[in-house]
């Protein structure tokens, strides 16, 4: 047996070593008899290599599979474990652009305030820290201590406590000098004139977001691009690494919007509500000419630096969301229809006898009051809003031409791309227009719109037929350059001469029609009433009216087209748009041109005459300033003096090189020596004056 042998049999198969040996005779060897064949070791150890072999197959498979597995099927999420344990990531947020207004007026920008937070893990008492929190605080309410204890008590690594807290509750919370508690830094919208066009603004969540109005319409420019810092660490948590990639302020939006015309709105509308004891109101003042927005007024309102604490009803942006039965004032379009297709002539006579008309399938329809107008003229049926009449002038027009100019004038359909919430109104197909349906869309019934669509049907009326998107966006302020929003004209609505025939129309109506309260001493007005039930219950209401006013100024050249809607008035001026909006609309036009600086229309101040004089030129000595005696009297004479005042009379007989001796006050009534004479002789003139002088120049200055 080798030496090899010797040592596996000894350390490993010893028991099958004793048997072999035996089996020779070496061992303890039994009395000689038959002998067996010992049995193969090789076979055996073959054996057990392979056992080994395969046990060791599995292992190795095994681990493949697990490698596989880990690598393969779960190798997303441990590549998130091993980034969240070895990178801390925190994003910084970008800083909201400004909104100005079009003079660049601030009206909403963002400034840093303090966050709290806290680290639960760090707290050992979450009930008592979320008590002392909350007294510190000051507005918790048992609702909230509740839950701010839950989160503490979850052992956390983070977890807000407050955000966006005051400077006071800073100090509070920081002198309870609790651990585990801490501040940041956070941006919040701030809106300096609290109300002041707030449903044109909207608000800012939390998150820094854009909830209502133009900070959701243009959220992706204001917001901004948020930063991050990248911090990584070591198995034992410290930072080895720092990168930060800086957030990127947000686009600055001008507006069209002036603030003081927008001040203005909301604080007449504010008035004419609450005089009226109206349940809301919309203004809107709008350029004609480019579309622009001048103010946007919604009445009742709220502050969007504490948009939470209003209803939503006040902070629905009345003049895109409502819709409304406009009523008369939609008999503009009536119409224009009929004066642009040439159906009716502008003096033509439609009969509303007997002030009333029958249709299938509904209660007559009656004039306002149950009055009978008898013949009218096309302007009197827009002067005395008939309803008779404007059923007659639609009959006449057809369904298919006034589907045609209610489509043109942009109802049915958003107007305007900064209000993206903007209600398109209701306009039913023309193909289900019936004899019914003809004559309620002729009075303005059984259409939907809203104040910014009739205000810009109207602006197209002003302007001379085109009709201009309304728009509240001016420029964006991006990468230190100034994008302007350009005048949009969508189509033109109707012809220049029926646009002039139009505005001689409303004006009537203002002159001498259902607007007379609607009047501006010194200013031509054109205009429309309406004033439309509202359905209650599916049933028209005999308590509650929309009432409205619509119109442009100065008429023949206007500078603005303003509409004025009120809901529901109950108060003493009744329930009619001459009666409720109509005086809105005029006290809005008087302050609007005043601050515009229109001049009037009406009996015009007569102009400011500057006299223009040439330079005098040198005069010798010898011969004093007799060539620059008045022009009415010959070289070398006294010049006439009669009717100046006496500061022009002394200074013509100066330049003459005569003295003077004044009598009396006023202007001159008599010289001495007269006009005329020759001055070689001459020294001092003797003057008369009196207060009411014998004849005039034109000219003449006062004393």
């Amino acid at each position: 047996m080798t030496s090899w042998q010797r040592l596996f049999v000894r350390r490993s198969h010893w028991p099958f070593w004793r048997r072999w040996a035996k089996g020779r005779g070496r061992v303890g060897a039994a009395p000689a008899g038959p002998r067996s064949a010992p049995p193969d070791w090789r076979a055996v150890l073959r054996r057990r290599v392979a056992v080994v072999a395969g046990g060791v197959g599995l292992w190795v498979a095994a681990i493949e599979l697990r490698l596989a597995y880990l690598q393969i099927v779960k190798r997303a999420e441990l590549l998130a474990r091993a980034d969240s344990q070895q990178n801390r990531i925190r994003e910084l947020p970008a800083k909201r652009g400004d909104i100005v207004d079009r003079s660049g007026h601030l009206l909403a920008t963002s400034v840093d305030v303090d966050t709290v937070y806290a680290v639960p893990s760090d707290i050992a008492d979450a009930g008592t820290a979320a008590a002392d929190l909350c007294r510190a605080l000051g507005d918790c309410t048992d609702k909230e201590r509740q839950a701010l204890a839950a989160r503490l008590a979850r052992r956390g690594a983070f977890t807000y406590v407050r955000r966006q807290i005051s400077p006071e509750q800073r100090r509070r919370v920081e002198a309870l000098g609790l651990e585990g508690v801490g501040f940041m830094k956070e941006s919040r919208r701030f809106y300096p004139n609290k109300e002041l066009a707030a449903h044109v603004l909207g608000y800012v969540g939390l998150d820094n977001a854009g909830l209502g109005g133009l900070e959701a319409a243009y959220d992706s420019k204001i917001r901004g691009q948020s930063g991050r810092v990248l911090v990584q660490t070591d198995a034992k948590r410290h930072a080895f690494s720092r990168f930060e990639k800086p957030p990127t302020s947000g686009a600055t939006i001008e507006l069209t919007i002036d603030a003081y015309l927008q001040h203005v709105a909301e604080r007449e509308l504010a008035a004419g509500v609450a005089e009226n004891r109206a349940a809301g109101g919309t203004a809107i003042i709008l350029n004609p000419h480019t579309g622009e927005i001048l103010a946007m007024a919604s009445v009742p309102t709220f502050n969007p630096n504490s948009y939470r604490d209003a209803d939503e009803s006040a902070r629905r942006n009345r003049a895109v969301q409502d819709l409304y039965e406009p009523g008369s004032t939609f008999k503009v379009v009536t119409a224009s229809a009929a004066i642009e297709e040439k159906v009716l002539p502008i003096d033509a006579l439609i009969d509303t006898n007997p002030g009333q008309i029958t249709l299938p399938g509904r209660p007559p329809i009656t004039e306002d009051g149950r009055r009978n107008y008898g013949v009218l003229s096309l302007t009197d049926v827009i002067v005395k809003s008939s309803n008779i009449g404007a059923i007659r002038i639609g009959f006449k027009v057809g369904t298919e031409r006034l589907s045609r100019f209610v489509a043109a004038y942009g109802f049915g359909r958003p107007v305007s791309p900064d209000f993206p919430g903007e209600n398109p109104g209701i306009v039913w197909s023309p193909a289900k227009w019936t004899d019914s349906a003809l004559a309620s869309v002729s009075m303005g019934y059984q259409v939907g719109v809203t104040p910014l669509q009739m205000v810009a049907a109207v602006a197209s009326v002003a302007n001379g037929g085109l009709y201009l998107e309304p728009r509240v966006v001016r420029a964006v302020y991006q990468n230190n350059r100034r994008y302007a929003v350009e005048p949009k004209v969508v189509r033109r609505t109707i012809g220049p001469d029926t646009a002039a025939a139009l505005t001689a129309i409303m004006e009537q109506v203002v002159a001498r029609g259902t607007a007379r309260r609607a009047q501006i001493p010194g200013y031509t007005i054109a205009g429309k009433t309406g004033t439309a039930a509202k359905l209650v219950g599916g049933r028209y209401s005999h308590s509650d009216y929309n009432a409205s006013f619509v119109g442009f100024l100065p008429s023949r050249d206007p500078v603005l087209a303003m509409i004025v809607v009120v809901d529901s008035p109950h108060g003493p001026n009744g329930t009619h748009g001459g009666s409720v909006a109509a005086p809105i609309f005029k006290r809005i036009g008087e302050s609007a041109l005043r601050y515009l600086g229109v001049p009037r229309t009406l009996e015009p101040d007569p102009p400011v005459l500057v006299a223009h004089r040439e330079p005098a030129a040198p005069v010798p000595a010898a011969a004093p300033a007799a060539a620059d005696a008045a022009p009415d009297s010959p070289p070398g004479t006294v010049p006439d003096l009669e009717g100046l005042s006496a500061r022009e009379a002394v200074r013509r007989l100066a330049r003459a090189g005569i003295g003077a001796r004044l009598t009396g006050d006023g202007f001159v009534v008599s010289q001495m020596p007269p006009a005329g004479s020759p001055i070689d002789d001459v020294g001092v003139c003797t003057l008369v004056l009196a207060r009411l002088p014998g004849r005039a120049r034109s000219g003449a200055l006062a004393p």
